[in-house]
């Protein structure tokens, strides 16, 4: 499992050093970023289409003339339906969530900014994210973009990864070390 784990990153790796590239040469970063946000939008909506994106079955003709389809419909062009549609024939269309997150991570890499993944049981508010962001940015000594999601199980709190680092404060995690020291006691 961890080398199909790492040759998808691999490929992604070097699709999303291809689109970095590719947008920084003609100064589109920012309009790149849109139409991967507007792809995701529409991978989020549609089990059909994450499916045609992570199936094998399909064959990459079919593929192709899917996702072109649907690019042309959703108005996606450019260099982030190049990418798709280049993924798409050459049977890596199953990476393309890696390629984004490759890209993300490039662009923030070249703009001297961190991403921190926050992952609260109720969503945060703007004044709460600003704070987080603030606190976050003061401890990296960088400038950092929230990437927030919410998870209902951890009934409080939050979980925040930032690079290597990772800080569990959810009650979810508080309970189950108080049970578990609990058992050790009984």
């Amino acid at each position: 499992m961890s080398e199909t784990a790492d040759a998808v990153s691999g490929v992604a790796e070097r699709y999303a050093t291809a689109l970095f590239d590719l947008a920084l040469e003609a100064g589109a970063l920012d309009q790149v970023s849109g139409d991967i946000a507007s792809f995701e939008a529409l991978l989020k909506e549609s089990d059909d289409l994450k499916r045609l994106v992570l199936s094998p079955v399909f064959s990459a003709d079919d593929q192709l003339k899917a996702i072109t389809a649907i690019l042309d419909r959703a108005g996606l062009g450019g260099l982030v339906g190049n990418i798709v549609k280049l993924a798409a024939r050459n049977r890596r269309l199953f990476a393309i969530e890696g390629i984004f997150k490759g890209y993300r991570a490039l662009l923030a890499a070249h703009r001297g900014e961190i991403t921190a993944d926050v992952v609260s049981a109720t969503p945060l508010n703007d004044v709460q994210v600003a704070e987080l962001k603030d606190t976050l940015s003061a401890m990296a000594g960088k400038q950092v973009i929230i990437n927030a999601s919410v998870d209902p199980s951890l009934i409080g709190g939050l979980i925040v990864r930032m690079g290597s680092r990772m800080i569990d404060n959810s009650l979810k995690t508080k309970l189950n070390a108080l049970k578990i020291a609990l058992k050790e006691v009984g």
